[in-house]
C-alpha cells in the first residue's frame, strides 16, 4: 500500500462522500450550472468529495491545499496523467494526451519558446496587434470585448507559432479556427464535447459532423504548413513551428508529423482561447469597480508614452489585477486529473486503482480561509501576501502546469496596458455577468459588452 500522507489514517474510508443525485441530473448541472454545483457540493461535503458520473470512474474533487500538494509532488509512477477527454479537440498525439516519460520528453522539447529571452520577442507583436484591433472600434458603438480579445490573442498566437500573419493559408486558418471554436460557444453546444453519446457523425449538417469536418480542414492546413517548412528549411526563422521542427530529443529524433500537427493544435487552442476569456473578465472587473480602475490608471500613468513592455510587466497593481482575475473565475475549473494506478492513501482515504483525483482550481480559489470574501474582486490580496502553488493555481500544477503560463500573463498585462492607456471604455450595461461554459473552459456571459467613449 502506497501512502501519500499519514493524516487521519485511523479513520479511513474507501472514498469521500459526495453528491448522490441521479447521474443524468448531475450531467445537466455540470453543463449548465457547474459553479453552483461545485459550490453546493463543497458547502455540504467539504474540501474533498467524490463526484460520480455515468460512464466515468469515481472522481475525487480536491480543494484542500495539503491534498493538492501531496498529489502535485507525489511520485509520477503512482498515477496515469494523460487525458482522453480533449482528444476530439486536440488529436491523439497532443502533448496533453501523453503520460510518463513520453510526456516529459515532449514537454522538454516544447518549453524553450515560452521562456526567457523568447518572451521579449513577442512584446512588440502583442502591442501592435492590440492597436490594430482597437482601430476597428467605433466611438459610441457597443462591441463585444471577448470577441475583440479573441481576435487579438488568435492573431498573436498564429504569428508567434508560424511567424506569418498574412497569406491565403493563414487567413483560412484564422477564419476556420474562429468558426470551429465558436461551434461550442454556449453551454448547450458544449454538451457535444462533454457527453459521449452525442458525438455522432450524422453528416455535414449535424453538429458533431460539422465539428469533425472543420477539424479535418484545420488539420489539413497545419499538415500543409509543416510539410512546406520541412522541405524549405530556414535556420534564421525563430517562430515556434520552426523551433519545433528543428528540435531533437535525447536520442536525436525529431517530432513526427502527427505530433507536430497535434501540438500545434494544442498551442493554437490553449494559447488564445483561455487568454481571451481572462482578458474579457479583466476588462469587466476594472470597469465594474471604479476604485480598481482608478488605482490601475494611476499606476499606468507612471509609464512613459512608449509603454515599455518590461516596465509594464513589473507594475505591481496591474499584476495584482491579473492575478485576481485568474483567481475569482478561473477559465479552467480544474487542473489535469490523475488516475490512481495502485492502492494508496490520501488524507485518510484509501483509494483504489482507477480512482480519478481532480484538483479543483475554482474551489481552491474560493476557499474563504485562504481568500477572505472570496466572491469579492480584491486585487490587494495579492499585494498583501504570497500564496503557495497549492493555494493559487490558475495554470494547474505539478508536471502538468501550463507551458504557456508566462506568455499568457505577459500578454494579459500588455493588452490591458495598451488599451487602457489609449482609450476610455465603459460597460454598455449594468447587468451582472456570470461565468458560463464554453466547451471545456468558462467565460463571461455575453462576452462583456463595452463602449469606447474617447481616446486618452
Amino acid at each position: 500500500m502506497t501512502r501519500l500522507t499519514e493524516n487521519q489514517s485511523k479513520n479511513t474510508t474507501s472514498l469521500p462522500d459526495g453528491p448522490q443525485s441521479p447521474g443524468f441530473l448531475q450531467i445537466i448541472q455540470k453543463i449548465f450550472y457547474y459553479l453552483e454545483y461545485l459550490d453546493a457540493a463543497r458547502e455540504r461535503y467539504g474540501d474533498i468529495f467524490t463526484m460520480r458520473s455515468p460512464g466515468f470512474p469515481p472522481t475525487v474533487i480536491l480543494s484542500d491545499p495539503q491534498a493538492i500538494q501531496e498529489v502535485f509532488t507525489a511520485d509520477l509512477s503512482l498515477f496515469d496523467t494523460g487525458t482522453k477527454i480533449l482528444q476530439p479537440l486536440l488529436g491523439e498525439y497532443s502533448l496533453i494526451q501523453l503520460d510518463g516519460l513520453p510526456h516529459q520528453r515532449r514537454r522538454k522539447l516544447l518549453m524553450p519558446p515560452f521562456h526567457g529571452e523568447r518572451m521579449r520577442t513577442y512584446a512588440e507583436l502583442i502591442c501592435d496587434i492590440t492597436e490594430q484591433v482597437m482601430s476597428q472600434w467605433t466611438l459610441g458603438k457597443p462591441f463585444c470585448v471577448r470577441s475583440s480579445m479573441q481576435e487579438i490573442t488568435l492573431r498573436v498566437i498564429l504569428r508567434a507559432v508560424f511567424g506569418i500573419d498574412q497569406g491565403e493559408r493563414f487567413e483560412q486558418l484564422r477564419q476556420l479556427l474562429g468558426s470551429w471554436l465558436d461551434s461550442f460557444n454556449s453551454p448547450l453546444r458544449s454538451s457535444f464535447l462533454l457527453v459521449k453519446f452525442l458525438q455522432k457523425d450524422l453528416g455535414a449538417w449535424s453538429p458533431w459532423g460539422r465539428f469533425l469536418r472543420q477539424k479535418q480542414q484545420i488539420d489539413a492546413l497545419l499538415i500543409a504548413e509543416i510539410r512546406e517548412r520541412q522541405t524549405q528549411p530556414n535556420s534564421s526563422r525563430e517562430d515556434i513551428l520552426s523551433l519545433m521542427i528543428s528540435a531533437r530529443d535525447e536520442e536525436g529524433q525529431p517530432m513526427a508529423e502527427e505530433e507536430l500537427r497535434d501540438d500545434l493544435m494544442t498551442l493554437l487552442f490553449a494559447g488564445h482561447e483561455t487568454t481571451a476569456s481572462a482578458l474579457a473578465w479583466a476588462f469587466y472587473w476594472i470597469h465594474h469597480l471604479p476604485e480598481v480602475r482608478e488605482k490601475l490608471m494611476s499606476e499606468l500613468d507612471t509609464l512613459s508614452p512608449d509603454l515599455d513592455p518590461s516596465a509594464i510587466a513589473k507594475l505591481p497593481y496591474l499584476n495584482a489585477v491579473c492575478s485576481e482575475t485568474l483567481r475569482i473565475y478561473p477559465v479552467a475549473l480544474f487542473s489535469f486529473s490523475r488516475t490512481v494506478k495502485s492502492p494508496l492513501e490520501l488524507m485518510g482515504y484509501q483509494l483504489e486503482p482507477g480512482t480519478v483525483l481532480a484538483p479543483c482550481i475554482y474551489l481552491t480559489h474560493q476557499n474563504a480561509s485562504i481568500y477572505p470574501e472570496p466572491k469579492r474582486f480584491k486585487p490587494e490580496r495579492f499585494l498583501e501576501r504570497q500564496f503557495s502553488p497549492y493555494e493559487y493555481l490558475p495554470f494547474g500544477g505539478g508536471n502538468r502546469r501550463c507551458l504557456g503560463s508566462a506568455l499568457a500573463l505577459f500578454e494579459m498585462k500588455l493588452v490591458l496596458a495598451t488599451v487602457l492607456s489609449r482609450a476610455n471604455l465603459v460597460l454598455a450595461d449594468k447587468r451582472p455577468v456570470r461565468s458560463v461554459r464554453r466547451g471545456f473552459t468558462f467565460t463571461p456571459s455575453d462576452g462583456v459588452r463595452m463602449v469606447m467613449t474617447g481616446s486618452r
